[in-house]
């Protein structure tokens, strides 16, 4: 049997157990009441997400000339390569260019031993000289043959067999001195120069070998650095306006960038596409020249080539980033003279650096919200701010991602 002092000890530990929780369930209720939805005590206190105007900044739409660009991947070809080979066989004596070097048109390269062609044309030389004693001779005969046929001493067909000699001797000088020629030729193509101004590259053959003018890797290759040539290909949907580009009297710009896009290389022009579209790709070849005295561009580097497609004269341009897209396409939100914003669908075209072409919905003078999107709803209050003043994150979600600010699906 228990005692009246147990059983009061016992109902003062359940009133304290109970009190406890009492006030568990209260602290937990108090605290989840003041947090924002998305679990962050300070949300409803910043951005004027609840209980206030919404902070946005603002850029007016703009009619102005726009250009339309378009990126394509491209490789930079040479206009001129060429594999330098010898013209005549023989052992490589000296060579003259340093491996990686720029040479001029016309530069001495190699030379090759010179001397089994000298006695070639010392030897045509000496022939001639021969040829022509014998022919001084025969004309000598000739003039004698021609008086004693006049006193009827010796036989009419004796002079004329003494006439053809001499053509003979004549025919054999002409045949000598194009041996010589010939043999001159060969003693110049012992000494082996660039065609071109270019970088030479690796050397193919050393010194002290044989080279031969059948060689397949010739003794180097030399490239064209300076112009050089970039070529890409363009969708066959372009083809037409870039063809009328080309066609007309302006230059057709085109800009190389690395493949980041971060650096230009260089700016050159459109020269030509090729003369047929690419039925496997649906592309047609375009080749552009562009100035390269740096060397910034080096053969078959891959790159990123913009070509100017289009110019429109007075477009309607509004900021990239006031351009949303969502489920339905894309939409911008305009600031009404009330402080609060529109919700408008629109249709746009190509983007150029920071703006966006306009083609239906928006008008110049419309002021669109740039910054702030995240956290609109069509007729939602707003406040405008500098765009210095807005938060850093803003700027990032502008037109790359939908928000709060998406229209409903």
């Amino acid at each position: 049997m228990q005692t009246p002092r147990r059983s009061s000890q016992r109902w003062w530990w359940f009133l304290i157990v109970l009190v406890v929780l009492a006030a568990g369930w209260w602290w937990t209720h108090r605290n989840s009441g003041n947090s924002a939805p998305n679990g962050s005590p300070a949300a409803g206190k910043k951005g004027g997400a609840i209980g206030g105007p919404v902070p946005v900044t603002v850029e007016a739409v703009l009619q102005e000339n726009f250009e339309e660009w378009v990126s394509l991947s491209a490789t930079v070809t040479p206009l001129n390569v060429v594999t330098v080979h010898t013209r005549v066989d023989g052992e490589l004596d000296k060579v003259h260019f340093t491996e990686g070097q720029m040479v001029k048109a016309g530069a001495l390269l190699a030379e090759i031993d010179p001397r089994p062609f000298q006695a070639v044309l010392d030897q045509a030389k000496a022939a001639i000289v021969r040829d022509q004693a014998l022919q001084e001779n025969a004309r000598v005969d000739l003039a004698r043959y021609a008086a004693l046929v006049k006193e009827k001493s010796i036989p009419k067909q004796q002079l004329d067999t003494q006439a053809s000699l001499v053509q003979q001797y004549e025919a054999t000088i002409a045949s000598d001195r194009a041996t010589i020629a010939s043999a001159e030729l060969q003693l110049i193509y012992t000494k082996v120069t660039s065609p071109l101004t270019g970088r030479v590259g690796l050397r193919q053959i050393d010194p002290g070998n044989i080279i031969h003018a059948s060689d397949a890797n010739g003794l180097v290759i030399v490239t064209q650095m300076d112009p050089m040539g970039v070529v890409f290909s363009i969708p066959q949907e372009l083809v037409t306006s870039v063809r009328n580009r080309l066609a007309g009297s302006d230059e057709v710009p085109v800009e190389v960038m690395d493949k980041q896009m971060k650096v230009s290389l260089g700016r050159g022009k459109l020269v030509t596409t090729d003369n047929q579209i690419d039925l496997t790709s649906g592309t047609l070849k375009l080749k552009a020249v562009l100035p390269n005295p740096d060397g910034a561009l080096f053969p078959n580097q891959f790159v990123i080539a913009r070509l100017l497609v289009d110019k429109r004269a007075g477009a309607t341009v509004a900021p990239a980033t006031a351009v949303q897209r969502g489920a339905k396409g894309a939409y911008a939100y305009v600031l009404n003279e009330d402080s609060t914003v529109s919700l408008r669908n629109i249709a746009t075209g190509a983007t150029h650096k920071d703006h966006t072409l306009i083609t239906d919905g928006l008008k110049p003078g419309d002021q669109v919200i740039t910054r702030g999107v995240d956290r609109l709803r069509d007729g939602a209050k707003v406040t405008v701010i500098r765009p210095d003043d807005a938060p850093a994150s803003d700027g990032k979600k502008g037109g790359t991602r939908r928000g709060k600010g998406a229209p409903p699906q």
